[in-house]
Protein backbone atom coordinates (compact mmCIF):
# COMPACT_ATOMS: atom_id res chain seq x y z
CA UNK A 1 0.00 0.00 0.00
CA UNK A 2 1.49 3.36 -1.01
CA UNK A 3 1.36 6.53 1.08
CA UNK A 4 -1.81 7.92 -0.47
CA UNK A 5 -3.59 4.56 -0.19
CA UNK A 6 -2.70 4.50 3.50
CA UNK A 7 -3.96 8.05 4.07
CA UNK A 8 -7.21 7.30 2.25
CA UNK A 9 -7.72 4.26 4.45
CA UNK A 10 -7.01 6.29 7.60
CA UNK A 11 -9.66 8.86 6.69
CA UNK A 12 -12.12 6.09 5.79
CA UNK A 13 -11.61 4.52 9.24
CA UNK A 14 -11.95 7.88 10.99
CA UNK A 15 -15.29 8.40 9.24
CA UNK A 16 -16.39 4.88 10.23
CA UNK A 17 -15.38 5.31 13.88
CA UNK A 18 -17.55 8.38 14.30
CA UNK A 19 -20.48 6.94 12.33
CA UNK A 20 -20.14 9.40 9.47
CA UNK A 21 -20.79 6.92 6.66
CA UNK A 22 -24.59 6.97 6.15
CA UNK A 23 -26.31 3.61 6.48
CA UNK A 24 -29.12 4.62 4.13
CA UNK A 25 -26.70 5.58 1.34
CA UNK A 26 -23.89 2.99 1.15
CA UNK A 27 -23.22 4.13 -2.41
CA UNK A 28 -21.49 7.26 -1.05
CA UNK A 29 -18.70 5.33 0.68
CA UNK A 30 -18.23 3.19 -2.41
CA UNK A 31 -18.06 6.31 -4.60
CA UNK A 32 -15.51 8.00 -2.33
CA UNK A 33 -13.33 4.89 -2.43
CA UNK A 34 -13.55 4.77 -6.22
CA UNK A 35 -12.98 8.53 -6.61
CA UNK A 36 -10.79 9.67 -3.69
CA UNK A 37 -10.40 13.41 -3.12
CA UNK A 38 -6.70 13.52 -4.05
CA UNK A 39 -7.63 12.82 -7.68
CA UNK A 40 -9.40 16.18 -7.75
CA UNK A 41 -6.92 18.20 -5.71
CA UNK A 42 -4.52 20.61 -7.46
CA UNK A 43 -0.79 20.17 -7.16
CA UNK A 44 -0.68 23.23 -4.90
CA UNK A 45 -2.77 23.53 -1.75
CA UNK A 46 -2.64 26.24 0.90
CA UNK A 47 -2.30 26.06 4.69
CA UNK A 48 -2.71 28.68 7.38
CA UNK A 49 0.54 29.16 9.33
CA UNK A 50 -1.00 31.39 12.00
CA UNK A 51 -0.35 34.60 10.08
CA UNK A 52 -1.03 33.98 6.41
CA UNK A 53 -1.78 31.28 3.85
CA UNK A 54 1.34 29.59 2.52
CA UNK A 55 1.58 27.21 -0.45
CA UNK A 56 2.10 23.48 -0.06
CA UNK A 57 3.24 21.89 -3.32
CA UNK A 58 2.79 18.18 -3.86
CA UNK A 59 6.19 17.72 -5.48
CA UNK A 60 8.07 19.51 -2.67
CA UNK A 61 6.06 18.42 0.37
CA UNK A 62 4.08 15.28 -0.53
CA UNK A 63 3.48 14.31 3.10
CA UNK A 64 2.16 17.72 4.14
CA UNK A 65 0.09 17.91 0.94
CA UNK A 66 -1.51 14.56 1.82
CA UNK A 67 -2.05 15.75 5.41
CA UNK A 68 -4.12 18.67 4.13
CA UNK A 69 -6.37 16.21 2.28
CA UNK A 70 -6.70 13.29 4.67
CA UNK A 71 -5.88 14.28 8.24
CA UNK A 72 -9.41 15.13 9.39
CA UNK A 73 -12.97 14.43 8.14
CA UNK A 74 -13.83 18.04 9.05
CA UNK A 75 -10.90 19.76 7.32
CA UNK A 76 -11.38 21.48 3.97
CA UNK A 77 -8.35 21.87 1.71
CA UNK A 78 -7.89 25.41 0.42
CA UNK A 79 -7.25 25.31 -3.33
CA UNK A 80 -7.28 29.01 -4.28
CA UNK A 81 -6.17 32.23 -2.58
CA UNK A 82 -7.24 35.64 -3.87
CA UNK A 83 -6.12 38.82 -2.16
CA UNK A 84 -4.81 36.80 0.79
CA UNK A 85 -8.16 35.08 1.41
CA UNK A 86 -9.40 31.60 0.43
CA UNK A 87 -11.83 31.74 -2.49
CA UNK A 88 -12.11 28.06 -3.40
CA UNK A 89 -11.60 24.81 -1.55
CA UNK A 90 -11.96 21.06 -1.69
CA UNK A 91 -14.71 20.68 0.88
CA UNK A 92 -14.08 18.48 3.90
CA UNK A 93 -14.99 14.87 3.31
CA UNK A 94 -17.39 14.75 6.24
CA UNK A 95 -19.65 17.53 4.95
CA UNK A 96 -19.51 16.33 1.32
CA UNK A 97 -20.77 12.94 2.48
CA UNK A 98 -23.37 14.48 4.77
CA UNK A 99 -24.79 16.76 2.06
CA UNK A 100 -24.90 13.98 -0.53
CA UNK A 101 -26.76 11.86 2.01
CA UNK A 102 -29.24 14.72 2.55
CA UNK A 103 -29.78 14.96 -1.21
CA UNK A 104 -31.44 11.49 -1.31
CA UNK A 105 -29.93 10.89 -4.73
CA UNK A 106 -31.17 8.01 -6.89
CA UNK A 107 -30.06 6.56 -10.25
CA UNK A 108 -31.54 8.49 -13.15
CA UNK A 109 -32.04 11.74 -11.26
CA UNK A 110 -31.29 14.94 -13.17
CA UNK A 111 -28.96 16.99 -10.94
CA UNK A 112 -27.84 20.61 -10.93
CA UNK A 113 -24.76 21.48 -8.90
CA UNK A 114 -23.99 25.12 -8.15
CA UNK A 115 -20.30 25.76 -7.56
CA UNK A 116 -18.17 23.17 -9.37
CA UNK A 117 -14.97 23.81 -7.42
CA UNK A 118 -12.57 20.94 -8.03
CA UNK A 119 -15.27 18.75 -9.60
CA UNK A 120 -15.13 16.10 -6.88
CA UNK A 121 -18.71 16.53 -5.65
CA UNK A 122 -20.07 16.45 -9.21
CA UNK A 123 -18.12 13.27 -9.96
CA UNK A 124 -19.48 11.54 -6.85
CA UNK A 125 -23.04 12.54 -7.77
CA UNK A 126 -22.56 11.36 -11.35
CA UNK A 127 -21.43 7.96 -10.13
CA UNK A 128 -24.84 7.57 -8.49
CA UNK A 129 -27.10 9.08 -11.14
CA UNK A 130 -25.50 7.59 -14.23
CA UNK A 131 -23.90 9.20 -17.30
CA UNK A 132 -25.05 12.60 -18.52
CA UNK A 133 -27.29 13.37 -15.55
CA UNK A 134 -25.24 16.06 -13.77
CA UNK A 135 -24.88 19.71 -14.81
CA UNK A 136 -22.53 21.93 -12.78
CA UNK A 137 -22.29 25.73 -12.85
CA UNK A 138 -19.06 27.55 -11.94
CA UNK A 139 -18.56 31.33 -11.87
CA UNK A 140 -14.74 31.34 -11.99
CA UNK A 141 -13.63 30.47 -15.56
CA UNK A 142 -10.23 29.16 -14.46
CA UNK A 143 -11.70 26.97 -11.73
CA UNK A 144 -14.34 25.69 -14.12
CA UNK A 145 -11.83 24.81 -16.82
CA UNK A 146 -9.62 22.91 -14.38
CA UNK A 147 -12.62 21.00 -13.02
CA UNK A 148 -13.77 20.19 -16.55
CA UNK A 149 -10.41 18.53 -17.27
CA UNK A 150 -10.61 16.42 -14.09
CA UNK A 151 -14.18 15.40 -14.79
CA UNK A 152 -13.23 14.39 -18.32
CA UNK A 153 -10.97 11.76 -16.75
CA UNK A 154 -13.37 10.56 -14.03
CA UNK A 155 -16.96 11.47 -15.02
CA UNK A 156 -16.74 12.37 -18.71
CA UNK A 157 -20.45 12.97 -19.30
CA UNK A 158 -20.71 15.61 -16.56
CA UNK A 159 -21.29 19.06 -18.04
CA UNK A 160 -19.65 22.18 -16.56
CA UNK A 161 -21.18 25.50 -17.55
CA UNK A 162 -19.90 29.01 -16.78
CA UNK A 163 -22.33 31.29 -15.01
CA UNK A 164 -23.83 32.73 -11.85
CA UNK A 165 -25.16 29.94 -9.65
CA UNK A 166 -27.95 32.15 -8.31
CA UNK A 167 -29.57 31.92 -11.76
CA UNK A 168 -29.39 28.14 -11.85
CA UNK A 169 -29.18 26.58 -15.33
CA UNK A 170 -32.61 26.98 -16.95
CA UNK A 171 -31.52 25.40 -20.22
CA UNK A 172 -31.42 21.92 -18.66
CA UNK A 173 -34.31 22.32 -16.20
CA UNK A 174 -36.30 20.86 -14.57
CA UNK A 175 -34.11 19.01 -12.09
CA UNK A 176 -34.87 16.30 -9.58
CA UNK A 177 -32.13 17.51 -7.28
CA UNK A 178 -30.16 20.74 -6.82
CA UNK A 179 -27.11 21.01 -4.59
CA UNK A 180 -25.06 24.14 -3.85
CA UNK A 181 -21.52 24.00 -2.52
CA UNK A 182 -21.36 27.60 -1.24
CA UNK A 183 -23.34 29.38 1.44
CA UNK A 184 -26.32 31.62 0.79
CA UNK A 185 -28.42 33.64 3.21
CA UNK A 186 -31.31 34.17 0.79
CA UNK A 187 -32.34 31.26 -1.46
CA UNK A 188 -32.70 32.30 -5.12
CA UNK A 189 -36.21 31.55 -6.32
CA UNK A 190 -34.68 30.25 -9.56
CA UNK A 191 -33.52 27.18 -7.63
CA UNK A 192 -37.08 26.33 -6.61
CA UNK A 193 -38.55 27.20 -10.02
CA UNK A 194 -36.08 24.87 -11.76
CA UNK A 195 -36.79 21.90 -9.46
CA UNK A 196 -39.60 19.45 -10.13
CA UNK A 197 -42.43 19.25 -7.57
CA UNK A 198 -41.31 16.85 -4.88
CA UNK A 199 -37.67 17.52 -5.78
CA UNK A 200 -35.01 18.31 -3.22
CA UNK A 201 -32.62 21.27 -2.84
CA UNK A 202 -29.63 20.98 -0.49
CA UNK A 203 -27.46 23.99 0.26
CA UNK A 204 -25.33 25.61 2.98
CA UNK A 205 -27.45 28.27 4.63
CA UNK A 206 -25.94 31.21 6.46
CA UNK A 207 -22.52 29.56 6.55
CA UNK A 208 -23.32 27.58 9.70
CA UNK A 209 -25.46 24.69 8.53
CA UNK A 210 -27.01 22.99 5.54
CA UNK A 211 -30.70 22.71 4.77
CA UNK A 212 -32.71 20.33 2.60
CA UNK A 213 -35.82 21.85 1.02
CA UNK A 214 -38.58 19.85 -0.65
CA UNK A 215 -40.53 21.59 -3.41
CA UNK A 216 -44.29 21.54 -2.88
CA UNK A 217 -46.54 19.59 -5.23
CA UNK A 218 -47.80 22.82 -6.79
CA UNK A 219 -44.28 24.21 -7.19
CA UNK A 220 -45.28 27.42 -5.38
CA UNK A 221 -43.07 26.96 -2.31
CA UNK A 222 -40.38 24.83 -0.72
CA UNK A 223 -39.56 24.11 2.88
CA UNK A 224 -37.34 21.82 4.92
CA UNK A 225 -35.22 21.29 8.01
CA UNK A 226 -31.61 21.93 8.92
CA UNK A 227 -29.64 18.75 8.26
CA UNK A 228 -26.21 19.42 9.72
CA UNK A 229 -23.76 21.98 11.05
CA UNK A 230 -20.59 23.21 9.35
CA UNK A 231 -18.95 26.44 8.20
CA UNK A 232 -18.90 27.30 4.50
CA UNK A 233 -17.50 29.82 2.07
CA UNK A 234 -20.02 32.40 0.82
CA UNK A 235 -21.31 33.04 -2.66
CA UNK A 236 -18.56 34.86 -4.60
CA UNK A 237 -20.96 37.61 -5.67
CA UNK A 238 -21.24 38.96 -2.12
CA UNK A 239 -17.94 40.86 -2.16
CA UNK A 240 -17.17 40.22 1.49
CA UNK A 241 -13.64 41.61 1.25
CA UNK A 242 -14.88 45.22 1.27
CA UNK A 243 -16.72 44.97 4.59
CA UNK A 244 -15.32 46.72 7.67
CA UNK A 245 -14.12 44.80 10.69
CA UNK A 246 -14.62 45.55 14.36
CA UNK A 247 -11.83 48.14 14.66
CA UNK A 248 -13.19 50.15 11.73
CA UNK A 249 -16.76 50.07 13.02
CA UNK A 250 -15.70 50.82 16.62
CA UNK A 251 -13.57 53.83 15.81
CA UNK A 252 -12.29 55.87 18.75
CA UNK A 253 -15.44 57.50 20.12
CA UNK A 254 -16.83 56.98 23.60
CA UNK A 255 -19.63 54.44 24.15
CA UNK A 256 -23.19 55.70 23.99
CA UNK A 257 -24.36 53.23 26.62
CA UNK A 258 -22.92 51.02 29.35
CA UNK A 259 -24.62 48.45 31.54
CA UNK A 260 -23.93 45.34 33.59
CA UNK A 261 -23.98 42.11 31.58
CA UNK A 262 -25.42 39.15 33.47
CA UNK A 263 -24.79 36.18 31.18
CA UNK A 264 -21.81 33.84 31.07
CA UNK A 265 -20.07 34.58 27.77
CA UNK A 266 -18.34 31.18 27.38
CA UNK A 267 -21.33 29.45 25.66
CA UNK A 268 -21.11 32.06 22.94
CA UNK A 269 -17.90 30.36 21.87
CA UNK A 270 -18.58 26.74 22.79
CA UNK A 271 -22.32 26.07 22.31
CA UNK A 272 -22.92 25.56 18.60
CA UNK A 273 -26.66 25.24 19.02
CA UNK A 274 -26.71 28.67 20.64
CA UNK A 275 -24.47 30.05 17.90
CA UNK A 276 -26.82 28.68 15.26
CA UNK A 277 -29.88 30.15 16.99
CA UNK A 278 -28.21 33.57 17.19
CA UNK A 279 -27.28 33.34 13.52
CA UNK A 280 -30.94 32.76 12.68
CA UNK A 281 -32.26 35.56 14.87
CA UNK A 282 -29.56 38.16 14.10
CA UNK A 283 -27.84 37.17 10.84
CA UNK A 284 -25.84 40.41 10.56
CA UNK A 285 -24.31 40.16 14.03
CA UNK A 286 -20.56 39.50 14.02
CA UNK A 287 -18.71 38.55 17.18
CA UNK A 288 -15.41 37.32 18.53
CA UNK A 289 -15.04 35.70 21.94
CA UNK A 290 -11.86 35.28 23.99
CA UNK A 291 -10.78 34.67 27.59
CA UNK A 292 -8.15 36.68 29.44
CA UNK A 293 -7.02 36.93 33.06
CA UNK A 294 -10.19 38.82 34.02
CA UNK A 295 -12.59 36.36 32.39
CA UNK A 296 -14.58 36.05 29.16
CA UNK A 297 -14.97 38.93 26.70
CA UNK A 298 -16.81 39.50 23.42
CA UNK A 299 -16.47 42.06 20.64
CA UNK A 300 -19.56 42.65 18.49
CA UNK A 301 -20.23 44.67 15.35
CA UNK A 302 -22.67 44.79 12.41
CA UNK A 303 -20.16 45.57 9.63
CA UNK A 304 -21.73 49.02 9.43
CA UNK A 305 -22.10 51.57 12.23
CA UNK A 306 -22.87 49.73 15.48
CA UNK A 307 -20.60 47.91 17.91
CA UNK A 308 -20.45 46.53 21.45
CA UNK A 309 -17.80 45.23 23.83
CA UNK A 310 -18.73 42.85 26.63
CA UNK A 311 -15.75 42.85 28.99
CA UNK A 312 -15.03 41.00 32.23
CA UNK A 313 -13.78 43.40 34.91
CA UNK A 314 -11.79 41.00 37.07
CA UNK A 315 -14.03 41.54 40.11
CA UNK A 316 -16.75 39.11 39.04
CA UNK A 317 -18.73 41.66 37.05
CA UNK A 318 -18.99 42.10 33.30
CA UNK A 319 -19.80 45.39 31.55
CA UNK A 320 -21.41 45.81 28.11
CA UNK A 321 -20.42 49.01 26.30
CA UNK A 322 -22.26 49.93 23.11
CA UNK A 323 -22.10 52.50 20.34
CA UNK A 324 -23.96 53.32 17.15
CA UNK A 325 -27.65 53.36 16.29
CA UNK A 326 -28.23 49.69 17.15
CA UNK A 327 -27.64 48.33 20.65
CA UNK A 328 -25.93 45.08 19.69
CA UNK A 329 -25.42 43.75 23.22
CA UNK A 330 -29.15 44.25 23.84
CA UNK A 331 -30.00 42.45 20.58
CA UNK A 332 -27.69 39.59 21.54
CA UNK A 333 -29.24 39.38 25.00
CA UNK A 334 -32.77 39.39 23.57
CA UNK A 335 -32.06 36.66 20.98
CA UNK A 336 -30.25 34.55 23.58
CA UNK A 337 -33.20 34.89 25.97
CA UNK A 338 -35.68 33.92 23.26
CA UNK A 339 -33.69 30.77 22.48
CA UNK A 340 -33.69 29.87 26.19
CA UNK A 341 -37.45 30.42 26.48
CA UNK A 342 -37.99 28.09 23.53
CA UNK A 343 -36.22 25.36 25.48
CA UNK A 344 -32.74 25.84 23.95
CA UNK A 345 -33.60 23.85 20.79
CA UNK A 346 -30.74 22.30 18.86
CA UNK A 347 -29.90 23.14 15.26
CA UNK A 348 -32.11 20.35 13.90
CA UNK A 349 -35.20 22.07 15.30
CA UNK A 350 -34.84 24.86 12.73
CA UNK A 351 -35.90 25.06 9.11
CA UNK A 352 -36.63 27.38 6.20
CA UNK A 353 -39.64 28.12 3.99
CA UNK A 354 -39.22 29.77 0.58
CA UNK A 355 -41.92 31.31 -1.62
CA UNK A 356 -41.59 33.63 -4.66
CA UNK A 357 -42.05 36.80 -2.59
CA UNK A 358 -40.70 35.95 0.85
CA UNK A 359 -38.79 33.43 2.91
CA UNK A 360 -38.44 32.84 6.59
CA UNK A 361 -36.65 30.67 9.09
CA UNK A 362 -38.67 28.89 11.76
CA UNK A 363 -38.12 26.77 14.82
CA UNK A 364 -39.86 23.64 16.14
CA UNK A 365 -42.77 23.65 13.66
CA UNK A 366 -42.97 25.16 10.15
CA UNK A 367 -46.60 26.20 10.63
CA UNK A 368 -46.89 27.23 14.26
CA UNK A 369 -43.34 27.88 15.47
CA UNK A 370 -41.66 31.29 15.76
CA UNK A 371 -40.52 32.85 12.49
CA UNK A 372 -37.68 35.08 11.38
CA UNK A 373 -38.19 36.70 8.00
CA UNK A 374 -35.19 37.05 5.68
CA UNK A 375 -34.46 40.00 3.42
CA UNK A 376 -33.15 39.47 -0.10
CA UNK A 377 -29.83 41.13 0.66
CA UNK A 378 -26.24 39.92 0.36
CA UNK A 379 -24.90 37.23 2.62
CA UNK A 380 -23.91 38.34 6.09
CA UNK A 381 -20.61 36.83 7.11
CA UNK A 382 -20.73 33.99 9.60
CA UNK A 383 -20.20 34.69 13.26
Amino acid sequence: MDRLDARRAELDRAMEERGAWPDRAPWIREAVRALPRDRFAPERLWRWDGHTYVPVDRTDEPGRWADLLFSDPDAAAVTQITGGLPTSSLSCQGIVVDMLDSLLLEPGHQVLELGTGTGWNAALAARRTGPGRVVSVEMDPEVGETARARLLAHAPDTRVEPGDGSLGAPGSAPYDRIIATYAVEHVPWAWVAQTRPGGRIVFPWGRLGHVALTVADDGASAHGWVQGLAQFMPDRTTGSGARPGFAEVRGTGRPDDERVWNRDIAPLRDDWDLRFALRVAEPGLQYTVAEDADGWNAWLHDQDTSWAVIAAQGDGTTIASQGGPRRLADLLDRAWGEWTRLGSPDRYAYGLTVTPDRQYAWALDPGTGPRWYRSAGPLDEGA
